[in-house]
This record gives structure tokens, C-alpha cells and sequence, in this order.
């Protein structure tokens, strides 16, 4: 095959393109892929792995500032932000070190500059004013999203940041303000307030982080209340002025009452908007929805030959969902080319990706909350169990905490599963298992778990569902 000449076209190099990529080469496809910026995208670079390490940064200063719940002493703790952010963009580099080599390994040709689709099967890449054009018998849009602003809210990379500014600031945050309390808003606000910022946070909606469960949800408010922090919700920031030294914001409470409250620093943190602009998919037809592309399970768009996967296709809005559907994508790909590996592609299914949240506490959950489970009229079995009853999670201090679990009555079904406090982003994978399995609450509960851990808690959610619990 002559150069630039491909199989497949990968646009955009995240945790969705990158994967893609990957797994179409093992199959035997001719690959490429097309970056504007870095190796890896926002996740690698500027969202889920940098964040995480700013977030252990603060974590183990919260333990420092504490030692003496452990019988320790730790005196004259401080923070030095330009080492926490260098740290955390070490860490980012690392890793998109790493992304290069697996490009090299797998015979990947990486096209960097500004891609955009020309027609079918075709692509052009521009970079300092020199334009490569490149063909392709399938083209993978996976192009992600950037944080979103409102007209009245926009950041100036000074006084009023997005994630990009919120991980690489010039300096810390006195009085700090965040908008949004999604999993973003609120792993920013658990890092700042820990590093020593007065926090307050403002949502629209009725409870914060609000695409939770009700339980979490509310456990979550207690948590950030405890560690000193303002939350306002059904509240709405509608104005900010900004000036040289701070920020004043008029916020409109929930009975309608409006006050400007003075901050050092706002965060946005209102959601995102799909990167879909400029890149060829109008003038060839591609169909969108709100901005998002359209695709259906195994990543096809309306426009033969051209796939979405990511956080341009819309919610969730989540890395390892865009790695899932790259590699479903890639498969259904190879098929098609006769590449395959001799099992039919299996389509995406939404249900079972777990969403995670790196605050302090942490938040893990999968499948249905109860509202929507009784919503979807199912009768319910619902189990929770405490941190507090947990000899691991008293061991180690974080006694705070539940997991709650939701079956359907009549069939056993796992529902969903919710969980908040320490550790339970790692925990939650036990759930998804499950649910991948079609697991039901007979064999949940004949599992063994082993002892002590914070696994534990999972099975006596279980048990509790049923009456059962052993331990509270």
C-alpha cells in the first residue's frame, strides 16, 4: 500500500483514537492517526491522569495535617503549588512517552497537525502552513470536547479558570468559587480545599454531583459541609466582574435572592461541548445532535465509511467508555475488511460503564440509581451498608462511607450499585464484573470475599438487600 495511503484514518488521539488505532493494527489494518496537540488528548494531558496526581498531592497532605489521628506527629506542613504542578505534569509527560512508543510499536504513522475531512475517504492534515493529504477506506472521528462556557462566563486564564488553567495555576486560590459540582467541579474543589483554599461551590440543580444516586448525593453535601466547604444549590452564578485582584460574583440563590460574594479565583466546571467544528462532517453530511455525532452501538455514523466514537458522540462523557467503543469501532472495522478476528464485533452497551469520581470521599457507581429503577418500574430489593461496620475501612480511618446496591425483586437482577468513600473507584469493578456476567443475588451472596477488606462491604450490601447482613 503506497504511503498515506490507508485502512483506517484515526482523528484525534485520546483514550478513544489512540486505543482505536492500536487494536486496528493488530488486526492487520494499515493505521493512522492525526493529532493536533499531544499524544493521548485531554484525558492523558490535561484531564483524568493529571488530575488524579494533583489529587494524591492534596490527599497526602489532608493525611499529613492529620497525622495524629495515626499516633504520629507531622509539624510545619506546607504546600509548594509549583512542585505539586510540576509533579502532576511529569506524570502526564510520562505517560505521553508512553503513547509514543506504543504508536512506533504497533507501526502507527502519527500525522500531527490540524486534520479535517475532505470527502469520502479522504483527509487533509495542515501544520505551519503545509497541508498532507491522506486517504482512507474508513475515517474514526473521535475528536473529544473542551470545557464549556456561557456567554456571562468565560475564562480568562487569570482570575477565572477552566480544568486546563484549574491544573497549571500560577497561584493558589484564596477564596475560591467553582460552578458545577459534577465529577470535575467537585474533584477541584476537594484538591483546592485540602491545599487550603476557602471553597464554595454553586449548582443549579437540587444536590450535588446530581447525575447520582440520591443516597450518595446526599452523603457527599455532609462530607464537603464537614471539611468547611460553602455549597449553594438551586443557585445560579449569574454575573461576574472580573477584576485585577478577584472576582465578584452575583449569585442567585434558591429563593431568588441575589448577592456578590468576592473570590480570589472561579472555576468552570458547566459541562463540555463536543470538538465537532471545522472538521468536515457538515459538507459531508454527517448527522449531529446538539453538536454531538451521531453513531449507533458500533460506532457508524449516518455517512458510510466514517465512525464516531468518544466524547464527541456525547454522554458519558468518560475515558474508558471512548477506549470501549475505539475498540469495538476497530473490530467492526476489520469485519468489514475481512480482517477480522473471526468473532462478530460485540455493540457497546451504555448500562454497564461504571463512572468514577476522584473527590475526597471518592464516588463509584454503576447501572440504575433507585429513582430511575422504580422510574423503569421494577420492584426492589435495595441493600446498603456502612463504612463505620468495616474493620478494613476503621483500620485505615475512613470509616465514612456507604455502598448501596439495587436488584429487581422478582429476578434477582443487579441493578445498579453506588458507592462513596475511600477507595471505591477500585471497588466498583467487582460490580461492573457482575453485571457483565448477568450476575444475580444468589451467587453474589455465595461469593467469597476475602477478609479484612473493603470488598467486604460490597457483600453485605448484598446480604442487606435480603435481610441478611452479618456485620450491622
Amino acid at each position: 500500500m503506497s504511503a498515506n495511503i490507508y485502512d483506517l484514518i484515526v482523528l484525534g488521539s485520546g483514550p478513544g483514537g489512540y486505543v482505536a488505532a492500536i487494536r486496528a493494527a493488530q488486526l492487520g489494518l494499515k493505521t493512522a492517526i492525526v493529532e493536533r496537540e499531544k499524544l493521548g488528548g485531554i484525558c492523558l494531558n490535561w484531564g483524568c491522569i493529571p488530575t488524579k496526581a494533583l489529587l494524591r498531592s492534596s490527599e497526602v497532605k489532608h493525611m499529613m495535617d492529620n497525622a495524629k489521628d495515626y499516633g504520629l506527629s507531622a509539624t510545619g506542613v506546607s504546600a509548594d503549588l509549583d512542585a505539586v504542578v510540576k509533579r502532576s505534569r511529569g506524570v502526564a509527560g510520562q505517560l505521553n512517552s508512553g503513547i509514543k512508543h506504543l504508536m512506533k510499536k504497533n507501526k502507527i504513522d502519527v500525522h500531527e497537525g490540524d486534520g479535517k475531512i475532505t470527502g469520502k475517504g479522504k483527509l487533509s492534515v495542515t501544520k505551519d502552513g503545509k497541508t498532507t493529504d491522506l486517504t482512507g477506506e474508513h475515517i474514526i472521528v473521535a475528536t473529544g470536547a473542551r470545557a464549556r462556557e456561557l456567554p456571562h462566563l468565560k475564562a480568562d486564564g487569570k482570575r477565572v479558570w477552566t480544568y486546563r488553567h484549574a491544573m497549571t495555576p500560577t497561584e493558589m486560590p484564596s477564596k475560591l468559587l467553582v460552578i458545577g459540582s459534577g465529577a470535575i467541579g467537585v474533584e477541584f474543589a476537594s484538591f483546592y480545599s485540602d491545599m487550603g483554599a476557602d471553597v464554595t461551590i454553586v449548582e443549579m440543580m437540587d444536590r450535588i454531583v446530581p447525575v447520582e444516586d440520591k443516597d450518595i448525593s446526599a452523603h457527599m453535601l455532609k462530607r464537603l459541609k464537614a471539611d468547611g466547604m460553602t455549597i449553594m444549590t438551586e443557585a445560579a452564578v449569574e454575573k461576574i466582574d472580573v477584576g485585577a485582584k478577584g472576582v465578584k460574583a452575583s449569585i442567585k440563590d434558591r429563593a431568588g435572592k441575589v448577592d456578590v460574594t468576592e473570590f480570589s479565583h472561579v472555576i468552570l466546571a458547566i459541562g463540555i461541548a463536543p470538538n465537532t467544528e471545522n472538521i468536515g462532517l457538515e459538507e459531508l453530511g454527517v448527522k449531529t445532535d446538539r453538536g454531538h455525532v451521531v453513531n449507533d452501538a458500533h460506532g457508524r455514523t449516518n455517512v458510510e465509511t466514517v465512525w464516531a466514537i468518544g466524547d464527541v458522540t456525547g454522554a458519558p462523557w468518560l475515558a474508558h467508555k471512548a477506549s470501549h467503543e475505539g475498540v469495538v469501532a476497530a473490530e467492526s472495522i476489520a469485519e468489514q475488511l475481512g480482517k477480522g478476528s473471526g468473532h462478530a464485533p460485540h455493540p457497546m452497551d451504555k448500562s454497564n460503564i461504571p463512572g468514577c469520581t476522584y473527590a475526597r470521599p471518592q464516588i463509584a457507581s454503576i447501572g440504575l440509581t433507585e429513582e430511575k429503577a422504580k422510574e423503569a418500574g421494577h420492584k426492589l430489593k435495595v441493600g446498603r451498608f456502612p463504612f463505620i461496620g468495616n474493620g478494613k475501612a476503621i483500620a485505615l480511618g475512613e470509616a465514612d462511607g456507604m455502598v448501596k446496591t439495587i436488584f429487581d425483586a422478582e429476578t434477582g437482577e443487579l441493578l445498579g450499585a453506588h458507592m462513596i468513600g475511600a477507595e471505591v473507584t477500585e471497588l466498583i469493578q467487582g460490580f461492573v464484573v457482575a453485571r457483565q456476567l448477568e450476575t444475580t443475588e444468589e451467587q453474589l451472596m455465595q461469593t467469597v470475599f476475602a477478609h479484612p477488606t473493603l470488598s467486604e462491604m460490597m457483600h453485605e450490601s448484598v446480604l442487606d438487600a435480603y435481610g441478611r447482613a452479618l456485620h450491622y
